[in-house]
């Protein structure tokens, strides 16, 4: 069963219960391998992120991360062979660009692990996610961009949704009409267990230009 965790951003560390879900969940602690988001900057190397696994008491015999310090062949086998995959937080476009030049979204999309992305990385877990400087993107024109799409809905991640409310509403309502998209800030994730989606935080459904909180079931 397929298990993805589309994570938004943590200030200190994982919540209890998403602790206690995350080591249900991954069973198998051979290897981690990071995706970066910031693939030429190599001092990037996940060390937030990998300190939320820890501090859950989840540690990997190998720590793995792939940048353009990396053949590109080498990063596909890390990949295949990967227990769990985490796609960092950082800038979305690069991270997406990254995916499509090296060839890892369908290695991921095949991968038996358990997928985890957080804020950048959780977006481009997605189906398609909306590219527009009203959200914080450096770019004049509004694109949408594909993801991974590891499943068929669209994920803005740890954006400052409380006081944004209507211009994300407006955003994001044309790609609305296509698929629901969740919405959530810090300290939050949805997990996707084969059909079954469970909510942790402030997460907002987008469907049909309609926006409702979701109930939490971590």
């Amino acid at each position: 069963m397929k298990t993805h965790y589309y994570l938004g951003w943590f200030n200190n560390f994982f919540p209890e219960n998403l602790g206690r879900v995350l080591q249900k969940d991954i069973t198998d602690k051979k290897s981690l391998v990071m995706v970066s988001s910031n693939p030429f900057f190599y001092e990037d190397d996940g060390a937030t992120e990998r300190s939320w696994l820890d501090q859950a008491g989840i540690i990997f015999d190998e720590y793995h991360l792939i940048n353009y310090g990396i053949q590109k062949e080498d990063a596909q086998t890390l990949i295949q062979n990967a227990s769990v995959i985490f796609l960092l937080g950082g800038n979305t476009p690069k991270q997406n660009d990254f995916l499509m030049e090296y060839e890892l979204s369908d290695l991921i999309k095949k991968s038996k692990a358990v997928v985890m992305g957080a804020s950048a990385g959780a977006i481009n877990m997605s189906a398609k996610w909306v590219c527009s400087k009203n959200l914080g993107y450096e770019v004049e024109i509004s694109s949408v961009y594909e993801g991974i799409g590891l499943d068929n809905f669209s994920v803005l991640s740890h954006f400052d949704l409380e006081n944004n409310m209507a211009l994300v509403q407006d955003e994001l309502s044309p790609l609305s009409e296509e698929m629901n998209i969740y919405a959530s800030n810090k300290d939050c994730a949805v997990r996707v267990k084969g059909d079954k989606i469970d909510i942790l935080g402030n997460v907002y459904l987008i469907s049909h230009a309609k926006i409702q909180k979701l109930d939490e079931t971590l």
